[in-house]
C-alpha cells in the first residue's frame, strides 16, 4: 500500500471516529451544545490510522518483566487467565499483576519523579482521560492494535469511545445497586430510588468513598432526573446540590467502601443490606460462592475500563505488544467466561460462551444485555475530565461534615 493510500485510509478513519463518537455523545443527550461538542472534539487528538505503524509482531520478551496494574479480586483474575497467561506462554514474559484503588496519583508521581516502575494500568475513562491530558501516558497508535478476524480494522471494531489518544478499552461495565434477598422477606427492592428508601427498605447502605463520580449521578438518578439530561443537571449548581441533598437523606447510614472487592463482602458479612457495586463483583459472588445477592439494573452507570501504558515506561515496545495482544477480538471474549463485564469489540460479542468453571451463560449477565440496559446510562468521562477537581473538593469537604 503506498503512503499517500495510507494518509487518505487514516484521515478517514479519523473522520469516522470523530463523527461516531460526536453522534454517540449527542445521541444520549449530552448537555453541551452541537458547536461546543464539536470544537472539544476537534481538538481531541485521535490516534494514528491506516498503515503509518505496522503492528508488533509476537517476539520472545527475552526474559523480561511487565507489570501490569489492575483492581484485584475476580476482575485482576479473569484478566490474569484471559490476557496474562497466555501472553506468558507466547512471549516468554513475566507479568507481575499489582493492585490499586484506581485514581491517577500513583501515575502522576511516578511520571514527575522520573521512577516509572509500572507499565500498563488498568483505568476507568475518565482517569485515563485527565492522565493523558496531563502527559502522564503514552499516545496510543491504532495502527498497533489487530483487526478483527474479518478484517475490519480496529478503529471500526471497537465500540464508541473504545480507542481513545491514550487509552484502549477492553471491558464494558457497570455501576449497580445490589442487595441481600434474605434481609427482604416480603417487598423486594426494585428500583434504583428504593436505595435511597431507608423506611420501606431499612438497613445500612454502601457507597464508594474516593469520588464523587457515580454517586452523584446515582442520586441525581434516583430523584427522578432523566437519563438525557443528567450532565445538563450536573453542569448547574442547583444540580450538584440537589444529588448532594439526596446523598444526606442517606449519609447517616452508610458504610463506605474502596475496593471493588469490598460491597459483595459488606453484604456477606451483614454489615449493609443493600451497596452499590461492580456488576462483575456480585456476579462472581453469585455465581462463584453462592451468595443470595439481587442486582437491580434499574438506573445502572455504564463506563468502559483501559489500558493506558505509564509515560516514560522502559518495557514500551512489551507493553504495546501486551496492550494489543489483550485487546483482541479472542481475548476479550475469553475474559467474559470469567466475569460479567463486556467485550469492547464488536466481533467479541458472538464468541462470549458459557462460563469457565461453572457453566452459566454469561451473555444474559452482562451489564449490556438488551434486557439489562434499558434504563443505563454511559458515564460522560470528557465531563468528569473536565468536572472531577473541582467536584473532589467538594465531596472531600462533604465527607468530613
Amino acid at each position: 500500500m503506498g503512503r499517500t493510500t495510507g494518509i487518505i485510509i487514516a484521515a478517514a478513519a479519523a473522520i469516522v471516529v470523530l463523527a461516531g463518537v460526536l453522534l454517540f455523545m449527542l445521541g444520549r443527550g449530552s448537555e453541551k451544545e452541537v458547536n461546543q461538542l464539536d470544537q472539544e472534539l476537534s481538538d481531541m487528538q485521535l490516534p494514528a490510522a491506516g498503515d503509518a505503524t505496522p503492528a508488533p509482531e509476537a517476539v520472545p520478551s527475552n526474559g523480561r518483566s511487565l507489570v501490569v496494574v489492575s483492581w484485584g479480586g475476580a476482575y485482576t483474575k479473569s484478566q490474569i487467565e484471559a490476557y496474562h497467561k497466555p501472553f506468558a506462554a507466547e512471549t516468554g514474559t513475566k507479568i507481575n499483576s499489582v493492585d490499586y484503588n484506581g485514581g491517577i496519583a500513583q501515575i502522576k508521581a511516578q511520571v514527575e519523579s522520573g521512577n516509572v516502575t509500572w507499565d500498563v494500568v488498568d483505568m476507568e475513562l475518565a482517569d485515563a482521560q485527565r492522565a493523558c491530558d496531563e502527559g502522564l501516558l503514552e499516545p496510543v497508535d491504532a495502527g498497533t492494535l489487530p483487526a478483527a478476524p474479518d478484517g475490519t480494522p480496529a478503529l471500526q471494531d471497537f465500540i464508541p469511545n473504545g480507542i481513545t489518544k491514550c487509552a484502549v478499552t477492553s471491558i464494558v461495565f457497570s455501576h449497580v445497586v445490589a442487595y441481600d434477598d434474605t434481609k427482604y422477606e416480603i417487598q423486594k427492592p426494585t428500583k434504583l430510588a428504593d436505595f435511597f428508601d431507608l423506611k420501606t427498605f431499612p438497613g445500612k447502605r454502601g457507597l464508594r468513598k474516593q469520588s464523587p463520580k457515580i454517586n452523584l449521578e446515582l442520586a441525581l438518578r434516583a430523584d427522578g432526573v432523566p437519563g438525557d439530561q443528567l450532565y445538563q443537571q450536573l453542569s448547574t449548581k442547583e444540580g450538584v446540590d440537589r444529588a448532594f441533598k439526596k446523598l444526606d437523606t442517606i449519609k447517616d447510614n452508610v458504610v463506605w467502601w474502596e475496593t471493588g472487592a469490598q460491597p459483595p463482602q459488606l453484604l456477606a458479612d451483614g454489615e449493609v443490606t443493600m451497596t452499590t457495586a461492580y456488576n462483575g463483583r456480585i456476579f462472581d459472588a453469585q455465581v462463584m460462592e453462592g451468595q443470595p445477592f439481587v442486582i437491580i439494573w434499574d438506573g445502572q452507570l455504564q463506563e468502559l475500563d483501559v489500558f493506558g501504558i505509564v509515560k516514560g515506561t522502559k518495557n514500551f515496545d512489551l507493553a504495546t505488544q501486551f496492550v494489543a495482544f489483550a485487546t483482541d477480538t479472542q481475548r476479550l471474549a475469553d475474559q467474559a467466561q470469567w466475569i460479567a463485564y463486556g467485550p469492547a469489540r464488536k466481533s467479541s460479542l458472538p464468541l462470549v460462551g458459557k462460563h469457565a468453571m461453572k457453566g452459566v451463560d454469561m451473555k444474559p449477565n452482562m451489564p449490556n444485555a438488551p434486557e439489562n440496559s434499558t434504563n443505563a446510562v454511559q458515564i460522560d468521562f470528557l465531563w468528569w475530565a473536565d468536572h472531577e477537581e473541582e467536584l473532589n473538593q467538594r465531596w472531600n469537604a462533604w465527607l468530613a461534615k
